[in-house]
């Protein structure tokens, strides 16, 4: 929404007094997955949510490219990383406990891209003859020139070696990832308690082999894990699994595990109707998750200090 609380507010006030139709793009809500996910524990079906564990894995090219070489690799330009990556988690966390959260507290830190941890005569720039780069799986010239891949922000006129070799040579994209002016954390966890003692265990990790969050949710009747693409919920009585698979039950034609689609769909329906309740995301209820993430970095800095959600 904004880059402090006070801003976030103000967009709300604003919005609020012209009745204006306004939604944060928290696309996670629309996807067939995680509407699943909410369905089955709102049905009641593994009894009342006792706990959480919920990982995202950022996956390291992605890290390297968005949150050190990229537009949300320094929190006095963008954000910290718990609201610029994160404020999806936080968003869909509060959605499926379906309670306030009371309290939080939030260590992490930046460990790797880091200039201490620049290899041993490594340029500023990938291009300027580094001699780790064969050995160096964040290589500009390895992602962006060999493979091809996350050529969306670059400024290319195609895709021609030309075209991206020189906005590799000029470019944020072409930087060293040790020696760049990143200052978000790559990796964070974050513990939250929920109204009615319902606990959770959040982890961003910005150094993973994978993407695709995982999240395991305790009841008193019975339990679910799952990987954004199968539902596993395990029941105690019956002693017996039910598996969804989204690939089966599901279409996704669109992207971030089709809720790019749904978000657009029903904030265009919102917008001509004149009726934000078509929205399962309004800007109200979107201000509790992003205080979560601003009191969360506020307890990061303080050393994982207690900090106290009151709205």
């Amino acid at each position: 929404m904004a880059q402090t609380w006070q801003e976030c507010g103000e967009i709300l006030e604003l919005a609020t007094r012209e009745e204006r139709i306004v939604a944060v793009c928290h696309v996670l809500r629309y996807t067939p997955y995680f509407r699943q996910l909410r369905h089955v524990i709102s049905s009641g079906l593994i009894g009342d949510v006792v706990s959480m564990q919920h990982l995202e894995p950022v996956e390291h090219i992605h890290m390297s490219h968005s949150f050190v070489r990229g537009n949300w690799r320094n929190s006095r330009e963008s954000n910290p990383m718990i609201l610029s990556k994160s404020c999806h988690d936080l968003d869909i966390l509060r959605w499926l406990v379906a309670k306030p959260c009371r309290r939080l507290s939030s260590f992490g830190s930046l460990n790797l891209f880091r200039e201490a941890r620049a290899p041993e005569g490594a340029p500023a720039r990938c291009t300027d003859g580094c001699p780790a780069e064969e050995n160096c799986p964040f290589s500009a010239l390895k992602i962006y020139l060999r493979r091809k891949t996350y050529l969306g922000h670059l400024r290319i006129e195609d895709r021609s070696d030309r075209s991206i070799l020189e906005a590799l040579k000029i470019g944020p994209y072409g930087r060293c990832v040790f020696r760049c002016d990143n200052d978000v954390v790559d990796h964070q966890v974050t513990n939250l308690e929920f109204e009615e003692g319902v606990t959770v265990a959040f982890s961003m990790e910005g150094l993973t082999s994978y993407a695709g969050r995982r999240t395991r949710v305790m009841g008193t009747k019975g339990d679910i894990v799952g990987d954004e693409t199968i539902l596993d919920v395990h029941l105690f009585n019956e002693r017996r699994r039910e598996r969804w698979d989204v690939r089966k039950h599901a279409q996704v034609a669109s992207g971030h595990g089709g809720g790019d689609d749904g978000l657009v769909r029903d904030f265009v329906q919102a917008v001509s109707r004149r009726d934000p309740a078509l929205l399962t995301s309004t800007l109200a209820a979107s201000m509790e998750s992003h205080l979560m993430g601003f009191m969360a970095e506020e307890s990061r800095l303080a050393g994982g200090a207690v900090r106290t959600i009151r709205l």
